[in-house]
């Protein structure tokens, strides 16, 4: 184990970072602003829905970064990528996934993954890989809200321009998936699946997306699997036939019955779908971080020494549970977070110092992965006439490696969950230095 180091240390600067998000209790979000800029985009009723049915899904408090953390980040996850690429990588992971996951898909990487960061003071941890990451639009509308608190803020807050190359960046995203899986034509019709769609937490982000594929001249339908059907090699909806599938379900290998019609359309390619099994298998089983933070493993794989010792000191350890392990892991739990291998949005998570034997039971019988400790980072947040200290993480909107935007997450407790008064998504704020009053 003489290559595992702890968390990454970054520049200098994050210290003045830190203080700010510990201290700064500045407001960025102007609603008024917010309300102004929809207005002029017809998008005011998809604003009131977000108040109404996820009032806590936006903050108004920016987190601090540092450039040099950013960066680094940066850098963690295009080592993620080259590893992925590895033949010996992608062998050994696709062998333990189910079989769907090993249906070639034909080019289509996986449209907008999220990798999540601990950031706390000069270290950084990459916690977690997803593969149908949310929020990404709501960022993208809580930018059009954003203010400098005062003039030590002005260079930090996104502009226009800024906004809308992000939007194009997406479109062209899903336009590349297209591409790479070997139409002949030009993408026309775009179908946002889920479950029940109109019932999700996030329906919200739904509604933007769609609005954003019809400025940019593509259909768009919010639909449910079971609205799908498959007839004439061809994936169809009610209002036509489905060229790509912006997947949002959560039913990653597409397994249940309701998903018939689009695992088929998968297996026969009658469509593009994104992000697809084999993407969830290579990069958003949390099994892969065992893989990825073993030293061992690393060498057996042949990644290079540079990259290996960015991810020993990026990934904390983490180790797939089993019954032969058990002991030794229920003695070390105090260090420890269990999280299932295939879960999502923070379910059935457990810090190993609240275990209970009921639950450590419950653990053993499924697939769950052990990962140590990464501390999250912590960030002072206005509330009235008081402050409440909120955790934070920040996650890396990514398509083929490359960044698309990087926002945070705050909240209270155990796991973020979009439910806490002053919580919820929140702009990332970064430069080389710190700004030297910024809201204090």
């Amino acid at each position: 184990m003489s290559e595992r180091r702890q968390a990454g240390p970054v520049a200098s600067a994050s210290a003045g970072f830190s203080a700010l998000n510990a201290t700064c209790q500045c407001l960025s979000l102007d609603q008024a602003q917010l309300d102004r800029a929809l207005d002029a985009d017809a998008d005011a009723a998809i604003l009131r829905l977000i108040r109404e049915r996820c009032p806590h899904a936006l903050s108004a408090a920016p987190v601090f970064a540092t450039r040099a953390q950013l960066e680094r980040m940066a850098a963690i996850l295009r080592a993620v990528e080259d590893v992925v690429a590895l033949p010996a990588y992608r062998e050994q992971v696709l062998a333990r996934a189910p079989a769907i996951a090993r249906h070639d898909p034909r080019g289509p990487r996986g449209a907008l993954f999220g990798f999540d960061f601990h950031l706390r003071e000069n270290a950084l941890a990459l916690i977690e890989i997803n593969t149908n990451a949310g929020g990404l639009m709501l960022n993208a509308l809580l930018a059009r809200g954003q203010r400098a608190c005062c003039a030590d803020m002005q260079d930090l807050v996104p502009d226009a321009a800024q906004i809308a190359a992000l939007e194009r960046r997406v479109v062209d995203m899903f336009r590349e998936e297209w591409r790479l899986g070997g139409a002949p034509r030009a993408l026309e019709h775009i179908a946002i699946v889920d479950a029940a769609p109109a019932q999700q937490y996030l329906y919200p982000e739904f509604l933007l997306f769609q609005r954003l594929f019809q400025r940019h001249r593509l259909r768009a339908t919010i639909a449910a699997p079971s609205e799908l059907q498959l007839r004439d090699g061809a994936l169809w909806h009610a209002d036509g036939r489905v060229d790509l599938v912006y997947n949002r379900l959560t039913d990653f290998m597409l397994e249940q019955p309701e998903q018939a019609a689009l695992r088929a359309a998968w297996l026969a390619d009658a469509a593009v779908i994104t992000p697809h099994p084999q993407a969830h298998a290579l990069y958003a089983d949390k099994a892969n971080l065992a893989l990825l933070s073993d030293p061992a493993q690393l060498v057996a794989l042949g990644v290079p020494a540079a990259t290996r010792e960015l991810l020993l000191a990026s990934i904390p350890a983490t180790e797939v549970v089993t019954a032969e392990h058990a002991d030794s892991l229920w003695r070390r739990r105090q260090g420890l977070f269990f999280k299932p291998a295939t879960g999502y949005g923070s379910r059935a998570v457990y810090r190993g110092d609240k275990l209970t034997r009921r639950v450590w039971q419950d653990i053993l019988a499924g697939h769950y992965v052990a990962q140590s400790f990464a501390p999250a980072g912590e960030r002072v947040v206005a509330a009235g006439d008081a402050a409440a200290m909120l955790k934070f993480d920040v996650r890396n909107y990514v398509y083929r490696g490359e960044v698309l935007w990087v926002a945070a997450r705050l909240y209270q407790g155990q796991t973020t969950n979009m439910r806490t008064p002053g919580g919820g998504f929140a702009p990332v704020y970064s430069r080389d230095e710190a700004p030297a009053a910024a809201g204090t």
